[in-house]
Order: C-alpha cells, then sequence, then structure tokens
C-alpha cells in the first residue's frame, strides 16, 4: 500500500543543509509547527501543542531551497513520511523518521514572495518574504515567536541566501547524520545527536 502524502505548515528551524551526493543536491531541514488555543478565562492565545518535522528533498528542488528559503521562513511542506536506519559513532543501529519532500513553497498569509522560474520549467522563490512576520507566532495568525527560539516579531524581510557549502571530494558515507549542522537558538542540540545519524549520511530516494 503506497504511503499517504502529508501537508505540514510551520517555520523553519535553522537554514537549509545543501549537500552534493552521487545522485546529485539534496537538501536537509527541520520545519517546526505549533497549534495554538483561546485562553476564555484571559481571552488570550496561549501555545499548544509542538511538532518537530525533519525533513530531506532532492534535486533542483534541494539546490532552490538552499538558495530561497531561511531560518524563520514559514513554509507549507508536502511529502511522504519514512522511517531509515543507520548507524551512529557508536556503532549502534538507530532509527529514524523523516519527511521526503515532494512539494515546497513560502506561505503567503503573512508575507510576499518573487517567483522566479528555473530553466527546468519549475519556479523557486526569489527576492524575499517582504510581508513579513505580524507579531509573532500565535496559533495561525502571524509569524513563529511560540517558544522555539525564533523571534518573529516586526517582521522577516529580505531574501534567503544560499548557505555557504562545499561539494565534498567523495560520496557521503554510510552512517553519519544528514543533520549535520547543530540548528541555532533554543533547537541548538536538535538533530546534533546520534539520534539522526552522522554528517555524510546521504539519504536515498
Amino acid at each position: 500500500m503506497a504511503v499517504p502524502t502529508i501537508t505540514i505548515i510551520g517555520n523553519l528551524a535553522a537554514d537549509p543543509e545543501v549537500r552534493q551526493g552521487n545522485n546529485g543536491p539534496w537538501a536537509t531541514f527541520t520545519v517546526i509547527t505549533q497549534s495554538s488555543r483561546r485562553n476564555r478565562e484571559t481571552n488570550q492565545w496561549e501555545d499548544g501543542d509542538r511538532a518537530s518535522f525533519r525533513c530531506v528533498a532532492y534535486g533542483d528542488m534541494a539546490a532552490n531551497i538552499g538558495s530561497s528559503l531561511a531560518k524563520g521562513t514559514r513554509v507549507l511542506a508536502s511529502g511522504r513520511l519514512r522511517d531509515r536506519q543507520y548507524t551512529d559513532s557508536q556503532g549502534q543501529t538507530r532509527y529514524t523518521t523523516e519527511l521526503v519532500v515532494d512539494e515546497l513553497g513560502p506561505s503567503l498569509r503573512y508575507a510576499t514572495a518573487q517567483v522566479t522560474r528555473t530553466s527546468g520549467g519549475s519556479g523557486s522563490y526569489s527576492g524575499g518574504f517582504q510581508g513579513g512576520n505580524r507579531g509573532g507566532f500565535q496559533g495561525n495568525r502571524g509569524g513563529y515567536n511560540g517558544g522555539a527560539g525564533y523571534s518573529g516579531g516586526a517582521g522577516y524581510s529580505g531574501g534567503a541566501s544560499a548557505p555557504q557549502q562545499s561539494a565534498p571530494t567523495a560520496a557521503p558515507q554510510t552512517g553519519a547524520d544528514p543533520w549535520g549542522t547543530p540548528s541555532s537558538g533554543s533547537f541548538g542540540s536538535f538533530g546534533s545527536s546520534d539520534d539522526f545519524g552522522g554528517a555524510n549520511d546521504e539519504p536515498e530516494f
């Protein structure tokens, strides 16, 4: 039975990581989603449950992600969940769940984006998100400002710059973490441990 496609909406916990593998470029990133609820006593919105999704994308999409999106960007991602097995630095077999992204784009609810068509005919997002995040993430009402280390505040403006990465001279080795660089802020330790493998592990298609 085919794995169902799911769609998530949230904010990037850190700049996407783009690497070069045997089959072309691949990108990894984390999307943080958080619900909200209104307190009937205070009539104020409060943060609810939060979830983190590790995501991976391949090919031209991976390159476009690296040159278009940055930490804090609110995105919509659609893809398939999969479990992946790897060997950590201690030689132990570990497992992780990740979202293999088929479609990805910035949320235009509180921002604007300029779309530049690539030579392959697909659209990449450039120019920037000038609408910004209004007043922080409080439910579905604005940017991300709720308890996860990223303060949306007055708005996210300007385009996302591509992460500066040098292509490895050899193919990524098995048993490493695709989430090599730890996220900043309160996600500093998220993805930097053996829970996600080592730094050179290229996920399979």
